[in-house]
């Protein structure tokens, strides 16, 4: 594939090592706000384990290509098996979460990123581990403050664990407060209004319809409205 061979030749060049000047990226906090662009639904993701072993292992965050997380983590896993690394890399993960979407009245489960561009990886951070990492095509880098990488908190974890196990899918919303939107279900069926607000913790959707004449409020579901 050209485009990942784009991405192999740019690894080539000599990778930083801990202590020297850092790679100029977000810290894990920014990770944690990052935008995400649903993706279709792939093979599931192992979960990442809420409780760490007393051994020096913590969760860093990778950098690397978006669109190629899971290509990265396949290749990783490989170096890890080849190098004889599993005593110091213990897992790599890609965090997604299911989200449904309305398109073209239609509804679709599609399994996004939650971090596009980053996948997370358990280890004992020593100079082999690192190399190991950072040298893997399509990584660019570890997400970190001053010269070394740094670790995600517990707390941090445990959120993004939360929303890799979630049991209801979320449900994406692509109208905001103003916009036209045409209702898709209930007794209001293709009636086009106007939202008028948002409640993310009910899932619900305030619409300004014109009924008999008169501006009306209506209630809804997420899923019984897309954007006109």
């Amino acid at each position: 594939m050209a485009e990942w061979d784009e991405v192999h030749a740019e690894e080539q060049g000599e990778a930083q090592a801990p202590g020297e000047a850092a790679v100029e990226m977000p810290s894990a906090e920014a990770v944690s706000e990052a935008p995400a662009e649903p993706r279709p639904v792939e093979a599931e993701a192992p979960a990442v384990p809420a409780a760490e072993p007393d051994d020096g292992r913590k969760w860093y965050v990778v950098h690397c290509y978006s669109g190629y997380e899971n290509k990265v983590r396949h290749n990783l896993e490989q170096r890890i098996e080849t190098m004889g690394m599993k005593d110091k890399i213990f897992d790599v993960v890609v965090p997604t979460e299911e989200e449904i979407e309305v398109k073209d009245g239609k509804r679709r489960t599609v399994e996004r990123r939650v971090f596009p561009g980053y996948i997370l990886v358990q280890m004992i951070l020593t100079e082999d581990s690192w190399y190991v990492v950072r040298n893997t095509p399509g990584v660019t880098g570890f997400v970190g403050m001053g010269n070394e990488p740094t670790p995600l908190r517990p707390e941090e974890v445990a959120q993004i664990v939360k929303r890799m196990e979630a049991e209801a899918p979320r449900v994406k919303v692509t109208y905001k407060p103003g916009q036209k939107v045409r209702i898709i279900d209930g007794p209001f069926n293709d009636f086009i209004g106007t939202v008028a607000d948002l409640d993310m913790e009910r899932a619900k959707v305030r619409v300004m319809v014109s009924f008999f004449g008169r501006e009306t409020p209506v209630e809804l579901d997420f899923l019984q409205v897309e954007k006109a």
